[in-house]
């Protein structure tokens, strides 16, 4: 299937009223093979709509009245074409997930990690979330770094290790950029903005997603599974609470919700004037405990299994503590 029919396939399913920005993004999350970027994607929806020239106009419309100017999103004062995106939460469809978050690879906790593995292959999820930190890029970071610590090119052979070792339980595996993830397309950005948009130095290629059959989510986006709202933590500018994490996240979302960034278990549930109960979650890390940076704190090793019912509303979660390596 050539671009113009991927346009044409993907206009037809979301119809003429998305906006031309926001359905190219669609199209080039969902078709990194197709199109080089956003861009590539926008440029060839206008084609198919007749919007890239006058005699291409005159030709599409006489081959098509699917396509039809009057049905374009409402704009009677002919503003300029708007580059506003939508923030659209990413549907996660399962009926067992586990959620990892803050693996930090390759500071990892092995003793943490293998007793996480070990539950999954217990209770067999056919999906794992990886909730955002999988992989440090303590050499990307902005702070002071101490230069014998691993490179990147060895951080990216390892989470790719782990990766491999994740794909043997044979569930599908979805990765959440946390703000460590982030690091990498930030540095390029910075650094070496060239870069940006060729395909052998995007974050998801350098992880082989497409190979593994992994899907990427990125854009600080909601996970949205049932009515669980699962997000790794950085999406708010920060999640405090004198009780704890799981606290000041009620205290910003108002909904049940998950998140790890925090590195600690815990959860917290209040009863709203309806009688509907709302909790939400804290994960702990699977990274180690005692960093140079910060080798004082209140982290804790932890992951989360949940279970969720095929009438995609209802859910439970059962958030694991993990002590010397055992799940408490």
């Amino acid at each position: 299937m050539n671009k113009a029919d991927i346009a044409r396939e993907y206009r037809k399913k979301h119809g003429m009223n998305m906006p031309t920005n926001q359905l190219a993004r669609i199209m080039y999350e969902e078709n990194k093979e197709a199109f080089k970027d956003k861009e590539d994607a926008r440029e060839r929806l206008r084609y198919i709509e007749g919007k890239s020239g006058k005699l291409n106009k005159t030709k599409f419309i006489e081959k098509s009245d699917f396509f039809k100017e009057e049905n374009r999103p409402y704009n009677p004062y002919k503003l300029p074409e708007s580059e506003e995106s939508k923030y659209e939460p990413f549907i996660l469809k399962a009926k067992r997930l586990a959620v990892l978050s803050d693996i930090h690879v390759p500071y990892h906790s092995i003793e943490a990690v293998t007793a996480a593995l070990d539950k999954i292959k217990e209770e067999k999820p056919d999906s794992i979330l990886l909730n955002g930190d999988t992989v440090d890029f303590y050499g990307l970071s902005r702070f002071q770094k101490d230069p014998r610590k691993r490179s990147v090119a060895h951080e990216l052979l390892a989470v790719n290790d782990f990766l491999d070792v994740l794909q043997k339980f044979g569930a599908n595996i979805y990765y959440k950029l946390g703000n460590h993830d982030e690091r990498y397309e930030h540095y390029l950005m910075h650094k070496a903005p060239e870069l940006l948009g060729i395909p052998e130095f995007k974050f998801e290629n350098l992880l082989k997603a497409k190979e593994r059959g992994m899907q990427v989510i990125g854009e600080k986006r909601i996970i949205k599974a049932n009515k669980l709202n699962i997000i790794h933590g950085h999406e708010y500018p920060s999640v405090f609470s004198p009780v704890n994490i799981a606290r000041g996240l009620y205290m910003k979302g108002k909904v049940s919700a998950m998140q790890g960034h925090n590195h600690q278990t815990s959860s917290h549930t209040e009863t709203d004037m309806n009688g509907d109960i709302v909790t939400t979650w804290s994960l702990g890390c699977l990274c180690e405990l005692n960093p140079a940076y910060m080798p004082l704190n209140k982290w804790n090793h932890g992951f989360a299994m949940v279970e969720l019912d095929t009438n995609f509303v209802n859910y439970e979660v059962k958030n694991y503590s993990i002590y010397k390596g055992k799940i408490l």
